[in-house]
Parts: C-alpha cells; sequence; structure tokens
C-alpha cells in the first residue's frame, strides 16, 4: 500500500516536469503528505490537449456514496482488482490521473518496533504515481473531488519492507493513462506493472515521519539503524 508520501518540488518545477498548466491553486513543498489531504493532480483536459494540474483529497469518495466517510479507506485500489471493484472500475476506465511525488514511505515490523523507510527513483527525482479519481457532491451541492492511488506487487527493493507498492508510472506510459478517450482497461491495467527495481533506492528514517503534525526536510532524512535492524536488507 502507499499511506504517506513526499512531494518536495515547487509548483512551478512539477508544472514543468509534467508539462502542465493549473490555476490559482498553491502548495508550498510537502514532506509528509496524508490520507485526506489535498495533494496535487495531473490530468488531460478532454476537449484540448493540455494536462491540467489542480488538488485534489486523497481518498476516493465514489459518487453514488451515502457520505464521505469511505474517503479514508479508499487511498489505495489494488491494480489486480480496480477494474471489478464498484468503487474504481468506472474510475480506471475513463477518470486516471497522475499524481506527483518524489518520494513514499512504507514501515517495517522488527519485533515490537515500526521502522519507517523512504523509497525514492534514483536520487530523488520526480515521479507519478498511477492515479484514479471522482467526484461527489455533498449535501449542500458542492462538488468533491478526490482520488486514489492504485497499487501492485512489490519489486525487489520494496519487498524488504512491504509486500505491496505504489503503481510508478514510466513517463512514457503517461499520455496513454491520461488519454481520456482511451477507455480500453486492459491497455490501461497493462501500464500498471511494479516499477524496475534498479532505478530505486531505499534508506532508513526518522520515526518523525509517524506524526502528521511533523512536516520537514527532517521527515526523509537518512539515519542510521543498529545492526540487527540493517540485517533486514543483507
Amino acid at each position: 500500500m502507499c499511506g504517506r508520501y513526499r512531494l518536495s518540488r515547487r509548483k512551478q518545477l512539477v508544472e514543468e516536469y509534467f508539462d502542465s498548466v493549473s490555476g490559482e491553486e498553491e502548495w508550498t513543498p510537502r514532506y509528509n503528505i496524508a490520507p485526506t489531504q489535498p495533494v496535487p493532480v495531473i490530468r488531460q483536459n478532454p476537449k484540448e490537449p493540455v494536462r491540467e494540474l489542480s488538488l485534489m483529497k486523497w481518498g476516493l469518495i465514489p459518487s453514488w456514496a451515502p457520505n464521505p466517510s469511505v474517503a479514508a479507506k479508499m487511498i489505495n485500489a489494488r491494480s489486480e482488482t480496480a477494474s471489478t471493484k464498484p468503487a474504481f472500475r468506472d474510475a480506471l476506465q475513463s477518470r486516471r490521473c497522475l499524481i506527483p511525488a518524489d518520494g513514499f514511505y512504507e514501515w517495517a515490523k522488527t519485533g515490537k518496533v515500526k521502522q519507517p523507510y523512504c523509497f525514492e527513483v534514483n536520487d530523488g527525482e520526480l515521479f507519478a504515481f498511477a492515479g484514479i479519481w471522482d467526484r461527489w457532491k455533498d449535501p449542500i451541492g458542492n462538488w468533491v473531488k478526490t482520488c486514489s492511488i492504485l497499487t501492485t506487487t512489490p519489486n525487489a527493493v520494496t519487498s524488504a519492507v512491504h509486500d505491496r507498492m505504489p503503481v510508478i508510472l514510466d513517463p512514457d506510459g503517461y499520455e496513454l493513462w491520461l488519454d481520456p478517450g482511451m477507455n480500453n482497461v486492459t491497455a490501461a491495467t497493462d501500464l500498471l506493472k511494479p516499477y524496475d527495481a534498479r532505478q530505486m533506492r531505499c534508506y532508513p528514517i526518522s520515526t518523525r515521519i509517524n506524526h502528521v503534525a511533523n512536516d520537514d526536510a527532517e521527515c526523509s532524512a537518512p539515519v542510521e539503524l543498529a545492526d540487527t535492524q540493517n540485517r533486514l536488507f543483507v
């Protein structure tokens, strides 16, 4: 799964990297993004060849949901079953998006201790999770836009810590994934594979990441572990 991640780049750099445009919505670099918070999402404009960047709440609320309480349970969607689940299947077919990031976190349990780790692509470069989104109307008629991150089986880097990993899309697949006219679920699902482990790295970080209120560069700074914990990656 993916329950916390990092996007430490400024808005302008994210726009340039993903060749996207955005409105007046602003955000600052984030190091401890948590479920139900607003996150940057990139979609393809269905009427013109423009990628648009906007904010959505992390935790998908299906359009038919009676209330928003399901959001916290919908932060991730399993790629193997998303096409058959009522909450995700329509979004997978026609409401796909990119969710920019430059790191994500998982926890390994060693005895009674849960040690957090940061995962990066190469040396911490920008990448995009495969995302899906939906819109839900609240009781007073306001539209709430939400998103979910797709997950897949782990690669050699992530498997030492967790049995799932978020889908990191290859840049060559961005155009197809975002194409609003591409409704072939099989073709979309073919993109949802474990990322090349040779292009990823992992290192232990401080338990500061455990507390949502902590949101600074120290959250993803490497730390030294005792030898017993280091054996996890031997």
